[in-house]
């Protein structure tokens, strides 16, 4: 596995992803025993950077890769986030309770939330502690100063922000250096292009995509949104809604294409792409199956030809947007 660096933190440029081990996709939670040997068959291949979140379940997630790293921790580099889910008191003056999908990234709420983070990833510190989402209640400079803190005191190593706008960034990098900034990237998801890479570059920040798969799309599995169950996440956002799918499928037509030209499979074809577009980016491409890791990992030998990566860059733009309610990304 290559080796990239997110500001001054060394990673291998392949990352995993683990939220669809434990939530919003089919399937989530069915086979933590097949999770945790993926996140086994990871460390084995090289992968470090493992990217999980309070969120997901929520909690559960961190308690599943708490347990597939122990006796591994100190192979890699662990990821989570905080933010999306309050651990704030009611205004009763009750005990804190936590309250998932409640934007909050005030100090108080962020301490509570790195000691239960610790205690589920049975770690004493945390490589890579993103904000999930910008709480626009709190300003940025309050949440990084508490960030700074707990660096201070060890249990966070390093700063990152998720799907934060560039004078975000730059108000927070001026507090603290950020380290890593993650936002949805990929041959469908091309935003970042539009300025924020920009920043990151100039201010030495490294970029982890997540999604770099299209949210299993660009895997060219989905044929049919009768593919999904009805409770997936991802039937409630418009690039997977009717007429916008549809659409969509020529997208993967045309990455399937090149796939088939060069013996390789869609997955990979998409993750090459993107570790093409700079020496600063570690994706994070998630499953919970190792068959899909193992291909996903071949991705980082595969080097992209002048001709398919053209043709990649003229892939048409995605049919709607990637959130039914994109109010909360990009602030």
């Amino acid at each position: 596995m290559q080796t990239v660096h997110l500001g001054e933190l060394a990673v291998g440029r392949i990352g995993l992803g683990c939220m669809g081990m434990s939530a919003f996709y089919d399937g989530a939670g069915a086979d933590d025993a097949e999770s945790v040997r993926t996140i086994h068959r990871a460390v084995d291949l090289g992968v470090t950077l493992i990217d999980t979140a309070e969120l997901y379940g929520p909690f559960v997630n961190e308690e599943l890769v708490g347990r597939a790293l122990d006796g591994r921790r100190d192979q890699v580099v662990l990821a989570t986030k905080f933010g999306v889910v309050s651990h704030r008191a009611g205004s009763g003056g009750e005990e804190p309770t936590a309250r998932a999908g409640t934007l909050d990234s005030s100090p108080g709420s962020i301490r509570l939330a790195v000691d239960g983070s610790l205690q589920r990833l049975r770690t004493d510190r945390i490589d890579l502690y993103y904000q999930h989402r910008v709480d626009p209640r709190v300003p940025i400079e309050e949440t990084i100063g508490a960030l700074a803190d707990l660096i201070g005191e060890g249990k966070v190593r390093h700063i990152g922000l998720s799907e934060a706008a560039p004078d975000t960034i730059r108000r927070a990098h001026a507090v603290h250096p950020v380290t890593a900034v993650q936002t949805e990237y990929s041959l469908w998801s091309r935003d970042p292009e539009n300025g924020l890479l920009q920043t990151t570059r100039e201010l030495g920040i490294g970029f982890v995509p997540y999604s770099p798969l299209g949210r299993g799309f660009l895997t060219g599995a989905i044929t049919s949104t009768d593919d999904l169950s009805a409770n997936d996440f991802r039937l409630s956002t418009p690039r997977f809604k009717g007429a916008n799918f549809d659409h969509n499928l020529a997208i993967v037509a045309e990455v399937r294409a090149i796939a088939d030209d060069l013996g390789l499979t869609p997955a990979q074809i998409a993750l090459a792409w993107l570790l093409a577009q700079g020496s600063d980016i570690a994706p994070i491409p998630g499953t919970k199956r190792v068959h899909r890791l193992e291909e996903n990992v071949a991705a980082d030998s595969v080097q992209l030809g002048a001709e398919q990566l053209e043709r990649l860059d003229r892939l048409p733009k995605p049919a709607g947007e990637r959130y039914g309610d994109m109010s909360s990304v990009n602030r």
